[in-house]
């Protein structure tokens, strides 16, 4: 899991997850505005290593984007812009590129439906779910699990997990019903360090009270009888009141569509929900362990 971000952004796939080891799959887009690119820098005389020193990347960087492998940040797109005098056209294409930087290529369909999903209920037992996590927590979690990244990968990775938890906005319409369900074992790890502990309680305190769509619950470090001890589940609903899983491991993840699996998986969840804690037991737990902090 150590290439991209997945659902909980960690350091790949299951922590909040480009693919294991390198980068993303490639697509249409992505390699159209990669020959774009080459078509302005052979105009402008440049070499690659002269375009890396001019947009301050490296030429790894400028090949990959060139390859339609890599995902153009902003600021690369800005530079080259400039540098090669396109016209507005690489700006202009930019805006079509349909990769989502930071995400590992099988959460990509995930990703997809949870932008409408109208449910969304997510137990996790390894990390906070990437949903509610700090910047700092991110970070942290990626810096955790070998291989480490390196900036920019870095960048990559925590920009696209921050940037779902829009998906928690109540003005969405209609706004999403999330569930979560975390092991307090996971709260109680301390990732990051005190300090870092300290944030994310803060926010996790924060995001129960501005929004009313998102409920969480606390699965204490006792409970004898516990129906998740397969693994992470999530679940969603679709605007078609269509139902669907997702189920992640080390460096892979899968899209579960069948109606069978996906039932099984609503009535472990259902029973996850009646054995932690409830959302206002939950909320004072979280407040008595910030307070001891």
């Amino acid at each position: 899991m150590a290439g991209g971000t997945g659902e909980s952004g960690g350091a790949g796939a299951a922590a909040g997850g480009p693919a294991s080891g390198g980068e993303p799959e490639s697509s249409d887009s992505l390699k159209t505005f990669g020959a774009v690119v080459k078509g302005f820098r052979k105009r402008a005389g440049l070499t690659q290593e002269e375009l890396a020193e001019r947009v301050r990347y490296s030429v790894q960087t400028v090949a990959s984007v060139e390859q339609g492998r890599r995902f153009p940040r902003p600021d690369f797109v800005t530079r080259a812009e400039e540098e090669l005098d396109a016209f507005g056209i690489l700006r202009a294409a930019a805006r079509h590129v349909s990769r989502q930087p930071g995400l590992a290529s099988w959460f990509r369909q995930w990703w997809k439906l949870e932008a409408d999903a109208i449910s969304l209920y997510t137990y996790e037992c390894r990390v906070v779910p990437g949903l509610l996590q700090t910047e700092a927590y991110a970070r942290a979690m990626s810096l955790s699990v070998p291989p480490i990244p390196d900036e920019e990968e870095l960048s990559e990775r925590i920009a696209a997990r921050l940037a779902r938890q829009d998906l928690l906005s109540t003005r969405r319409k209609p706004p999403c019903a999330f569930s979560f369900i975390i092991e307090q074992a996971v709260l109680e790890r301390y990732t990051g360090g005190e300090e870092v502990t300290r944030e994310l309680l803060d926010h996790l305190l924060d995001v129960t009270d501005r929004h009313w769509n998102v409920e969480v619950q606390i699965m204490p470090l006792r409970q004898p009888v516990h129906a998740g001890l397969d693994g992470p589940i999530r679940l969603l609903e679709t605007p078609d009141n269509e139902w669907f899983a997702y189920s992640e491991g080390q460096q892979n993840g899968r899209l579960i569509a069948d109606r069978k699996e996906i039932s099984l998986l609503q009535q472990r969840y259902a029973k996850l929900r009646s054995q932690a804690l409830t959302p206002e037991d939950s909320l004072s737990l979280l407040k008595r362990m910030r307070g001891a902090l």
